[in-house]
């Protein structure tokens, strides 16, 4: 006699009388992972108060000067001199200056730019001009002080130039007269030897000067525009998430309608975005410039340019008609199935129904996720700005010490300067050669972990706390007299109470993955254009099988956490029984489950679209209402980029209640039809409707697989004479 055959999947739950949804008497789970989880959360504590204990953001905002002071720090001597003053802005032409992000003259932080021009050997003459002049120099000088002391000593500008602030650095003030290049309406200027120049010869510094904080440029106008509209950014985010509730709320007590209401105005909504981008098309047509490419425009830091051409509103439409097809083919083709899946939204809805508190358990998750975004972002700024001001020579003629450390306080009577007269100590960078400032980069790398770990930890408890609440509904026989009284809260104890360690395990897992696709999109933008193409394509699949498995692990990790509320087992138990009780009914998983999540999404997708176009009429200014409240912004793209990255967020927090209750509630009717047959004796948990909505669903797949069994028979005897032929 042939031993019984296992099941491929492993073996189908037995009747339990005893079950009656989650077990209370339970115990911790994965300990290990718990106590390296609080270690590792207090050396994250740790290295937080190292960091701002040695950190300081003034040196991420302020201008600095040659001092390594900052330009209008408030509180010190410097507060009203909030523009940087360079003494010779030629000297930023240096090909050095792309290299060391330094211009080789001395910087100094000044009230106001100079708007007239002038020397030095010609203020000197005038008492009046002088002191004007002495209002860029160093301290110290005097009037009794000789003009070939004033310049060995290095105490003021041979000479000064019109300029203008921009970014809080003073650049010469060049203009065009007929064509060529002025300097305070002139085509020439005398430089610190009294040779005539053109005013043309000043356009290298300006430029490097200006590659060296255009990055800091663009942040800076980035930071400017949150400041004039952070409060509209907050309404927008309030309207946000009280949509998403509302739509919830709705979805509790109108589920069917909703559904369609939502599935219509995702596709009239997606419409208008193709209608109003097709007028945008066409309204630029004739228009100067309008027929640029973007390719030919190459990039630029004021995206509102790329709104000027044609070709960007074109891209936009065929974007969008894209996705408009796809949606409605999808509708087409999942008819049935959506049918189906609405009716599993309804029977969700009835479970959220009876835990109502589960609507507002995602701002208690949106809070967590807070704290830890904050936390992650404010020590990475403080461990960025840890280190110490170095102070390098700096020379343009051949020098020994050139890009030597040097000390400014004594460095004038120093042998460098003796050797090299002409050479500055000047700023260079902030570094440091201490234990802790080599080390930097591991710390950073290990803030950036931990915020992953803790945010992925956040997440799951989510995940475990809602799965926890609505078996407690699925396996009370008389609903809601056999359910706890607070199933959200009873949850939540047990979740933190017992399964911590599970929780960190499932989440440690996860980020590991993701902290590969960080160094993997890492190095791939650092070998960007010297890559062989063998290794770039490595590197591409390499990207996309992390992310697969990324994908992956969260869908395990979801249905693990499901049964870890359930029967309190550990992480890598419950994760096996969650697979094989999925691969048991794999065909219900991959029609039901992800149609609904379908679903779910073009909700989250109509609120995002929702906000969006609001955002994008009242912060653009096309609408004459908005025209005077509307903040004037430098990118107005910034605050609307801003909603709608907030707005998915938010909506996602809202609609994963839904798709939490979805899943366990898929689970627990996998698990109930393994364990009862419906008899008197063993009753069935769930609804006579969700039993109708998915036992109708079997019964389809079930004649489905048997007709492919009966065909896969047919072909059996033919394939044996076939073969008894050649024979």
């Amino acid at each position: 006699m042939e031993p019984e055959e296992k099941p491929k999947y492993g073996e189908p739950r037995k009747y339990d009388p005893s079950f009656k949804g989650p077990i209370h008497n339970r115990g911790c789970t994965d300990i290990v992972c718990c106590i390296l989880f609080i270690i590792c959360i207090l050396g994250y504590i740790a290295v937080g108060i190292l960091a701002w204990s040695q950190g300081d953001p003034r040196k991420a905002i302020y201008p600095t000067d040659s001092r390594g002071q900052f330009c209008g720090q408030a509180g010190t001597p410097l507060e009203n001199k909030r523009q940087l003053f360079y003494f010779n802005i030629m000297k930023c032409a240096s090909p050095m200056v792309l290299l060391e992000f330094q211009c080789p003259t001395t910087q100094m932080c000044v009230e106001n730019c100079p708007d007239k021009f002038m020397t030095l050997v010609n203020a000197y003459a005038n008492q009046k001009d002088f002191d004007y002049y002495k209002k860029f120099c160093k301290e110290g000088v005097t009037n009794s002080m000789s003009i070939p002391q004033i310049v060995k000593e290095g105490l003021c500008p041979t000479m000064l130039l019109p300029s203008k602030p921009f970014t809080r650095r003073c650049f010469p003030a060049l203009g065009l007269k007929g064509g060529v290049i002025t300097v305070g309406n002139s085509t020439t200027f005398s430089d610190e030897t009294g040779k005539m120049r053109d005013a043309k010869d000043l356009l290298d510094g300006v430029k490097n000067a200006t590659v060296v904080i255009e990055a800091r440029q663009v942040v800076m106008k980035i930071f400017e525009d949150y400041t004039q509209s952070w409060y509209w950014i907050l309404i927008g985010l309030v309207i946000a998430m009280l949509t998403s509730l509302l739509f919830i709320v709705l979805l509790r007590f109108l589920a069917g309608i909703m559904v369609w209401v939502i599935i219509a105005m995702v596709i009239l909504v997606i419409g208008y975005g193709i209608f109003h981008c097709y007028m945008e098309y066409a309204d630029l047509k004739g228009e100067p410039g309008a027929n640029v490419t973007i390719q030919e425009l190459g990039f630029q830091t004021d995206f509102t340019i790329y709104l000027q051409i044609r070709q960007t509103w074109l891209a936009f439409m065929i974007i969008l008609a894209i996705v408009e097809v796809i949606i409605i083919l999808l509708l087409i083709f999942l008819r049935k199935r959506i049918l189906i899946a609405i009716a599993l939204i309804k029977e969700a809805s009835r479970a959220i129904g009876h835990v109502m508190s589960s609507l507002f358990y995602p701002l208690f998750t949106f809070l967590l996720l807070a704290i830890v975004i904050a936390y992650w972002a404010v020590t990475a700024v403080f461990l960025s700005t840890s280190n110490e001001p170095i102070y390098k020579v700096f020379n343009e003629t051949v020098c020994p010490h050139s890009r030597e450390t040097c000390d400014p306080a004594n460095y004038t009577q120093s042998l460098m300067k003796k050797t090299c007269p002409e050479s500055e100590c000047l700023f260079a960078f902030y570094g440091g050669e201490t234990v802790y400032h080599k080390y930097l980069i591991a710390l950073q790398f290990y803030n950036v972990f931990l915020f992953f770990w803790c945010a992925n930890f956040v997440t799951a408890l989510g995940q475990m706390t809602l799965a926890g609440a609505f078996a407690s509904y699925y396996w009370a026989l008389v609903k809601p007299n056999d359910m706890p009284s607070a199933p959200v809260f009873a949850s939540l104890g047990r979740s933190l109470r017992y399964h911590t360690g599970s929780l960190a395990f499932g989440s440690l897992i996860l980020s590991i993955i993701q902290i590969i696709r960080v160094l993997l999109e890492y190095v791939d933008h650092k070998l960007k254009g010297a890559q062989s193409k063998p290794a770039k394509f490595l590197l591409c699949c390499l990207k996309c099988c992390f992310w697969c498995l990324e994908k992956f692990i969260k869908f395990l990790n979801r249905n693990a956490y499901i049964m870890v509320a359930i029967y309190g087992k550990s992480f890598c138990t419950s994760a096996k029984d969650a697979f094989m009780l999925l691969m048991r009914n794999m065909i219900r998983v991959a029609v039901l489950d992800k149609v609904t999540d379908f679903l779910l999404f073009l909700g989250k997708l109509l609120i995002v679209g929702l906000v969006g176009i609001f955002a994008f009429f009242f912060f653009s200014g096309r609408v004459k209402a908005f025209e005077n409240t509307a903040p004037h912004l430098h990118y107005y793209w910034v605050p609307i980029l801003t909603l709608v990255i907030g707005t998915y967020l938010i909506a996602h927090g809202f609609f994963s209640v839904y798709a939490m209750c979805v899943d366990t509630l898929f689970l627990c009717f996998c698990e109930d039809l393994e364990r009862n047959d419906g008899s008197a004796a063993r009753p069935f948990y769930m609804s006579s409707t969700l039993r109708e909505i998915l036992w109708k669903n079997k019964d389809e797949d079930a004649s489905t697989q048997q007709m492919n069994d009966e065909d896969a028979r047919l072909k059996e005897p033919q394939t044996e004479e076939e073969d008894a032929g050649g024979v």
